[in-house]
């Protein structure tokens, strides 16, 4: 197949959806992008460096994680909204005195979790995959932190995923687990994304394309933008 008409069929498909999630999500009022005091939108790829997260057959959750921030971040780019990413790179920087694992893993947690909280209007997307032991369960899930306006962000946000991606998926959208540290010390409103499970091989081989990844960025951009009123309370 000729590269040039693959990508371009490609791109007519991201923008009918594009186009599918403007009507529908978009439909009484332009949100006013202009103000000073505008929402920095944090885009937190989960992982990282020492930690590679979940890993299928050399499929590592980092990765995942880092593709799909980053197309979210040139959806963003198009509309000027400002982002600041937790990490752009596989590999991380640690403080000399962490040497396990552990220690650096709680090191990068405590570096992104300064970074969100010296971020001015910020909104917090934590992108991660799941891994379950049974390679059935499918599906993407939102979790939310206790930061007023985070609940209605994570259901508008599985709402979309699930009328986009997957209208089966009865997953719903649910309280984070105190035990997240990131999502328990951040201060602005933050949803936490599981874009699906590594455990599934069809899910897997989805989260690994282009195609897919670009779906999942622009049900992302789609909450983000609908819930402007919500987050800015």
């Amino acid at each position: 197949m000729n590269k040039h008409f693959f990508y371009s069929a490609v791109l007519l498909v991201i923008l009918s959806l594009a186009l599918f999630l403007f009507s529908r999500y978009f439909p009484a009022k332009t949100v006013d992008m202009t103000m000073k005091d505008r929402l920095t939108l944090v885009l937190d790829p989960g992982h990282g460096g020492a930690d590679g997260g979940a890993n299928v057959n050399d499929v590592f959750e980092s990765r995942l994680n880092l593709d799909i921030a980053r197309k979210l971040d040139n959806i963003m780019g198009l509309f000027s909204v400002p982002v600041v990413l937790t990490r752009n790179s596989e590999d991380l920087i640690y403080p000399p005195g962490a040497r396990t694992i552990r220690e650096k893993k709680i090191a990068d947690q405590k570096q992104r979790i300064a970074l969100i909280n010296a971020t001015a209007n910020a909104v917090l997307i934590s992108i991660h995959q799941n891994k379950f032991s049974d390679s059935a369960p499918q599906g993407a899930q939102v979790f939310f932190s206790g930061v007023a306006g985070s609940e209605q962000y994570a259901l508008l946000t599985q709402d979309i995923l699930k009328t986009v991606l997957n209208p089966n998926n009865r997953r719903a959208a649910r309280p984070i687990d105190s035990d997240i540290l990131l999502m328990r010390k951040t201060v602005c409103p933050a949803i936490l994304v599981e874009c699906g499970f590594m455990s599934n091989p069809d899910e897997l081989r989805l989260l690994q394309t282009d195609t897919y990844q670009t779906k999942l960025a622009i049900c992302l951009a789609a909450s983000f933008f609908q819930a402007q009123e919500i987050l800015k309370d």
